[in-house]
């Protein structure tokens, strides 16, 4: 069996990054200088199954992403980045006459970051104390009223979906999830049908609006520690290096977003000698998503 080939040297890499965008010498110092940053890089949150709606990443945000969001030095750059943002992902609406309410799987009523956690079942018995037991029918009618107070006239209940989240479907309600996820749990062990209308608003990963963002940006993921680094900050403004910046995923300490332009050759070797440093690739991330 041959022994492994050591990967090649940062020097042949760096000529290879070269010859395959056609940048120049000075282009290739800056490929080289950030490459050998020294920043405490992040992996991007893997997707888990749960049936909190915030377990996941809040891609739906940048269907109305606010242009505010966006910081930079040149409005047009950061104006931009937004404009090709904002075709990630696409959202749809549809009515359904009759859901059963059994397919439910996820909650979006949790103002915090809960545990994962991979069903209603699981999320009933990991609660320290129960509220709601239900052990018969009226039980049930009385448990569903509390989250859905006119569902025996049958209003439609509102529901969403991410392809991102596989098919996982999840109330948009934020009150009684107790007693939601009880009352479809019950529905489930004794097999007992409970519809309603449905009105469903689904989210998905774009995958023509993906291909743009990858023609256009180096989307990297950049520690928080990065805005005060100053041979990182040395590099992006001593070059001038156009760049828009967004502040994206919830959780304290979670990486930025830089967004780098690949039609202008310094911010395009930046982007690859950060990615050479460790800097994980937003894009391929959200194509692995999808």
């Amino acid at each position: 069996m041959s022994e492994m080939q050591p990967p090649p040297p940062l020097s042949a890499r760096l000529a290879a990054i070269a010859q395959r965008f056609g940048i120049g010498k000075a282009p290739r110092r800056i490929v080289e200088r950030a490459s050998q940053l020294r920043l405490p890089f992040q992996q991007l949150p893997q997707a888990q199954e749960s049936i909190w709606w915030q377990a996941g990443p809040p891609l739906q945000r940048l269907v109305e992403l606010p242009r505010g969001a966006l910081s930079g030095p040149v409005q047009d750059d950061k104006a931009e980045a937004h404009a090709v943002l904002v075709g990630v992902v696409k959202r749809s609406e549809q009515h359904l006459s009759s859901f059963d309410l059994r397919q439910v799987d996820g909650l979006c009523g949790s103002n915090h970051e809960p545990p994962p956690t991979p069903s209603f079942e699981d999320y009933l018995a990991g609660l320290h104390s129960r509220k709601v037991r239900i052990i018969s029918y009226k039980d049930f009618i009385k448990a569903i009223s509390l989250p859905l107070p006119r569902f025996l006239a049958g209003v439609p209940i509102h529901l969403c979906r991410a392809n991102w989240r596989g098919k996982r479907v999840f109330w948009s309600g934020d009150q009684h999830a107790e007693a939601f996820a009880a009352a479809v749990a019950y529905a489930r062990l004794r097999e007992l049908e409970a519809t309603l209308p449905a009105e469903i608003t689904d989210y998905h990963l774009d995958t023509a609006g993906l291909g743009q963002l990858d023609d256009r940006y180096h989307v990297l993921a950049m520690p928080v520690q990065a805005w005060s680094d100053p041979a990182f900050m040395g590099l992006l403004l001593d070059g001038g290096i156009p760049y828009s910046r967004l502040t994206f995923l919830r959780n304290a300490g979670a990486p930025e977003f830089i967004l780098l332009p690949k039609n202008h050759a310094d911010a395009t070797a930046l982007g690859e000698g950060l990615r050479l440093a460790g800097a994980a690739d937003v894009v391929r991330y959200l194509q692995a998503l999808a």
